[in-house]
């Protein structure tokens, strides 16, 4: 499902070289090409390359292919990055062109290059339109819905810790705190975690789910003013007050856009690439790869795996995952 997973990134894939080959193309064929018609409504004439218009689309689509900017971010013509960006698509017209005049494009494996950019970009507009179509608020609503009902509720907690050396110290530090001694006074005079000492044993904020495990059971149900410990830890034994704890929001629709959006997409490519491919007669030619021994067998739930890996964002739990 790696082929899956490079399909879903779209014209972020291609990069300079590729642009090169689609340019080469072009002035191949530039003789019933309509590039003096705006090919967007609003679009913009910015340049012209013997006698060729440059559009501001043109040069926002290269500085998509390059990363520069994302595929819904505007680009202004009157910035330094669209002058580079145009600057560039200039030098491949001109490069290409070259190429075309030194009859570089009727070599048989240019042509398999120029055939297989052609194949790409035919590729990504497949995938653009059928994306398009599933990729919209309410389905972007009902899956986050299906993540507010599956996902794993965390909590918020505000800790504090004094550590010491050994059981006994840590024994005798909560019998200071159970005496009514100030937690902060107590962390100052005793405790051995030089980072947190001097702020009173404040640990700060965190979720409940990243604590390592010890400290997670020891702060189980412990309400906010409590202690809880002493509990074995890496310097030693630590004595912990609970200051807060609160259960931890859920993201909103708007943080989780981008997840959501992920998730779809993959889902939808995953399901139109297995549907062509079961409609195509392909016949592999090479031998499979030799079994190695003990070696466990792909899943068949393995292109359910793959898309797993678009679902990890920080708070998307386990509900994401199909």
């Amino acid at each position: 499902m790696v082929r899956i997973a490079r399909l879903t990134k779209g014209k972020e894939r291609r990069k300079v070289a590729l642009g090169a080959a689609l340019a080469l193309a072009l002035v191949a064929c530039r003789q019933t090409s309509s590039s003096q018609q705006a090919p967007e409504p609003g679009d913009q004439a910015v340049a012209r390359v013997d006698g060729e218009t440059v559009w501001a689309s043109d040069v926002k689509r290269e500085a998509v292919a390059e990363g520069k900017i994302g595929p819904g971010d505007p680009l202004d013509a009157s910035s330094d990055l669209f002058r580079k960006m145009l600057d560039e698509v200039i030098d491949t017209k001109v490069l290409a062109a070259e190429a075309v005049r030194q009859r570089l494009d009727a070599d048989p494996l240019a042509q398999r290059r120029l055939a297989a950019a052609r194949e790409r970009t035919l590729e990504d507009l497949l995938v653009d339109s059928v994306v398009s179509k599933a990729v919209n608020r309410g389905a972007e609503q009902a899956l986050y819905q299906e993540f507010l009902k599956d996902r794993t509720v965390s909590e918020e907690i505000h800790l504090r810790q004094i550590v010491v050396a050994s059981q006994a110290d840590a024994d005798a530090v909560k019998k200071q705190l159970a005496g009514g001694v100030a937690f902060e006074a107590v962390a100052l005079e005793r405790s051995t975690d030089a980072e947190t000492r001097l702020k009173g044993g404040d640990l700060g904020e965190m979720t409940t789910d990243t604590l390592p495990q010890p400290l997670a059971q020891a702060v189980q149900g412990v309400k906010p003013g409590q202690l809880a410990g002493p509990v074995k830890v890496d310097a030693g034994w630590a004595v912990l007050r609970v200051d807060d704890r609160r259960p931890e929001p859920p993201q909103s629709l708007d943080q989780m856009r981008p997840t959501l959006i992920r998730f779809i997409t993959f889902d939808q490519v995953k399901d139109l690439v297995m549907r062509l491919r079961s409609r195509a007669k392909i016949e592999t030619l090479i031998a499979p790869p030799a079994e190695t021994s003990g070696a466990p067998a792909e899943p068949a739930s393995a292109p359910l795996e793959a898309a797993n890996a678009l679902t990890n964002a920080p708070g998307a739990g386990n509900a994401l995952r199909p």
